[in-house]
């Protein structure tokens, strides 16, 4: 989505999904349940390792800023901890669950562009093919011309593609959410809605995200390989990982459980929706549908970074990135590549990710580039005003900074 200011599904533009601007919400008076508890076979314990205490603190901080509930779960060489802060439900006040199902947004994204960048191994298509070549005749209408734009472009959201969420969610509302949120759309309406929009600018020529590019990446894989991309994901991807907590449900709109409900509020100073069901208009193609774990996320971006999905070349063009425009609490610096978006830290160096967001929440998975720290970091309510949900993501991207840091410094330390 997009960033604070454009749309959920960019809550940073070069990582996120959909939705025009809409994000942050007020404080709440819940009661703040936060824990901190050591997982996996071989966890140090609290006090053993400095990342912990910080962990908790920065979870508590992005609470405060509104958030009705939230998780960190940080992983290194060292252990695994994860921090929750907030509540999980407004009326009962439970905690938010250790290890609960999330929707993942346009991390969607990521595990679509390593099955094209798979593809590109085997020799199946060229990332310099046109959308033209593998979908005649779609990409057509008011100056957009898929003869003019190659796979990655499409990839890097260099397309100029315009983005067919604003077609699907044009007034967000809690009356529009609960009217529409269970109207499916095919891909290729999808990519009507879009084409009724003239190109952001000429392919190649500049920068900016659209789900739209991504929508005509899962086509692209189907006609590639006759099968969905849905099904390319589960068997390249989610099988060989074991990654048995994450699943492309299509057009499903419930998480599984354990889960946190997720709030969206629509106005500054509105009242919180319930939004955990999907919005399917745009929570159910290749841009962002998919559903996991922060344990499952972490898994996969740690296994990209270290080489297991993609030979070293296809890995090394999803790492050749492109500068993005800044946006507001997040730091300057980002970088997109093919699927996959690059942030300075402030210790030196930067990770690897690519968030995601949606009605209610918002999903940001980061990598050290040896992909052997990650951290995720989960939020289940999103604001009603650009402000605080700059403020939340400050907080959030503030949190990655020290958790990765404070990882790396303790590595480097022994």
């Amino acid at each position: 989505m997009p960033t604070p200011t454009t749309s959920l599904r960019a809550t940073r533009r070069t990582a996120v999904r959909r939705l025009p601007r809409r994000a942050a919400t007020a404080l709440l008076a819940a009661a703040v349940l936060s824990g901190l508890v050591p997982t996996g076979a071989g966890a140090a314990t609290p006090t053993a390792h400095p990342a912990p205490t910080r962990l908790r603190q920065d979870t508590d901080a992005l609470h405060t800023t509104g958030v009705t509930g939230a998780s960190a779960r940080l992983e290194t060489p060292r252990g695994t901890w994860t921090a929750r802060s907030g509540t999980a439900d407004l009326r009962t006040e439970r905690p938010v669950p250790q290890g609960g199902y999330v929707r993942i947004g346009s991390n969607t994204k990521t595990f679509v562009a390593t099955v094209v960048l798979q593809l590109v191994g085997e020799g199946r298509l060229s990332l310099d093919d046109t959308v033209d070549r593998w979908l005649p005749g779609l990409v057509r209408g008011h100056g957009n011309d898929g003869r003019r734009i190659t796979v990655r472009q499409l990839l890097q959201h260099t397309s100029g593609l315009p983005d067919y969420v604003g077609e699907v969610a044009p007034h967000p509302s809690a009356a529009e959410y609960h009217r529409n949120r269970f109207t499916p759309y095919t891909s290729a309406q999808r990519i009507a809605l879009a084409l009724r929009h003239p190109p952001s600018f000429t392919p190649g020529t500049g920068w900016r995200y659209s789900n739209t590019n991504y929508v005509l990446a899962g086509m692209l894989i189907h006609t590639v390989t006759g099968r969905s991309w849905e099904h390319e994901v589960r068997t390249r991807i989610l099988r060989p990982l074991h990654l048995t907590h994450t699943s492309a449900p299509g057009d499903a709109p419930y998480l599984p459980r354990p889960h946190a409900t997720d709030y969206q509020q629509f106005a500054p100073g509105g009242p919180l929706t319930d939004t955990t069901v999907a919005y399917l208009p745009f929570d159910g193609d290749a841009d962002g549908s998919m559903i996991s774990t922060p344990a499952d996320t972490g898994a996969f971006y740690s296994a990209l970074l270290r080489g297991r999905l993609l030979a070293p070349a296809q890995l090394a063009e999803m790492r050749r990135t492109v500068a993005v425009p800044a946006d507001p609490g997040t730091p300057p610096g980002g970088r997109y590549g093919l699927g996959l978006s690059w942030t300075p830290l402030s210790c030196g160096g930067g990770y690897w990710g690519h968030s995601g967001d949606g009605y209610g929440y918002m999903v940001y998975p980061a990598t050290t580039a040896d992909g052997r720290s990650t951290v995720t970091v989960s939020l289940h309510s999103r604001p009603g005003d650009p402000d605080t949900a700059t403020r939340q993501l400050r907080a959030t991207t503030d949190l990655i900074d020290h958790a990765l840091c404070e990882a790396r410094g303790s590595s480097d330390g022994g």
